[in-house]
Parts: structure tokens; C-alpha cells; sequence
């Protein structure tokens, strides 16, 4: 990737978290990048390489994440308090938003920019949730069962975190889980 290229996907992905991804349209990011759609399309080839890009360049932000969470074993309970506190963040919001765009477009349109990113995703995050089980469980249907559930609970916690705005009440959710 050249310099330019990887200068203007940055100014693109902060564009696409202030603005969101789902009905990007390329004459509006290029004005707000200091581009041209021209330009855009000469250094990614196509509106869909583009937003594979920036696909790509969410999914980084999300791996950074799971990488931090999933360093040791140390147990599923904790990794979703992890996992929970990182989704609570304000911060976060706009890449969170970005992230269930993308995960819904990938389910109703599974060719094109959008293929595949929902199912790598869950492999990226069962993945990780694999690494915070102690050895003899991670291989065992009881641990691909508990982390499928984990998984379950952060995805179903961040839908409603972003629905309602409520972590007061979706942070006690998830502190009740580590008690079952």
C-alpha cells in the first residue's frame, strides 16, 4: 500500500466512523477527505475494494482488542468483563457501530465487499475466548460450548448497548454472568 493510499484509508475510516459505512457514497468521502472520487478509485480500483479496506481496517481496530483479552487463560468470565468493559467505552462507539453495519450487511449480502466478514469475525472472537480457557477445557464440546455462549452474550450486549444506551444495566448483566 502506498503512502498516499494508506493516508487517505485513514482519513476514510474516520470519516466511515463519524458516518458510517452501510451507504457510503464516494463523491461525499472524497470531499470530506480532500480527495476526489477519481483519486479514490485510481488507488483502490473500485467502490468495493475501497470498503474491503476499510472492512479490513475495522476488523484491525477489533483484532488489536482481541489480542490484548486473549494474551493468557485466564478464564471466560473474566474475558467477557474484559471484552464488556472495552465495548462499554464511549470511545468505542462509532467502531461498534461500524462493526454491526458491516456484520448485518455481510448476512444479507454475502458476496462482494461485504463476504465473509461476519463469519471471520466470529472465528477471530471464538478464537480468542479459545485462549482464555485453561488448556483442558478449550478442546472439550463443554468449552466450545461455554465460549460460544460468551460470545453470544457480548454480541447480545453490545446490540442492546447500542439500542438503548443503558451500561448500567447491561454492566450488571454481565457481572451476573460470572456468577453461573
Amino acid at each position: 500500500m502506498s503512502e498516499r493510499q494508506a493516508e487517505l484509508l485513514e482519513a476514510a475510516y474516520r470519516y466511515v466512523l463519524q458516518h458510517g459505512l452501510a451507504d457510503l457514497s464516494l463523491r461525499p468521502l472524497a470531499a470530506a477527505i480532500g480527495s476526489s472520487p477519481r483519486v479514490l478509485l485510481f488507488l483502490f480500483g473500485s467502490k468495493d475494494d475501497l470498503v474491503r479496506a476499510l472492512l479490513a481496517r475495522a476488523r484491525e481496530d477489533e483484532l488489536a482488542l482481541l489480542g490484548d483479552v486473549g494474551a493468557a487463560p485466564i478464564g471466560l468470565a473474566r474475558a467477557v468483563e474484559r471484552v464488556w468493559a472495552w465495548l462499554a467505552a464511549e470511545e468505542h462507539r462509532p467502531l461498534l457501530r461500524v462493526w454491526v453495519e458491516a456484520y448485518a450487511r455481510s448476512l444479507v449480502e454475502p458476496d462482494g465487499a461485504w463476504a465473509g466478514f461476519a463469519r471471520a469475525t466470529v472465528s477471530d472472537w471464538l478464537g480468542v475466548l479459545a485462549a482464555c480457557q485453561p488448556a483442558g477445557e478449550r478442546d472439550t464440546e463443554q468449552g466450545v460450548a461455554r465460549r460460544t455462549l460468551a460470545l453470544a452474550v457480548l454480541r447480545g450486549a453490545l446490540l442492546d448497548l447500542l439500542a438503548t444506551g443503558d451500561e448500567k444495566r447491561i454492566a450488571a448483566a454481565i457481572a451476573e454472568q460470572r456468577m453461573h
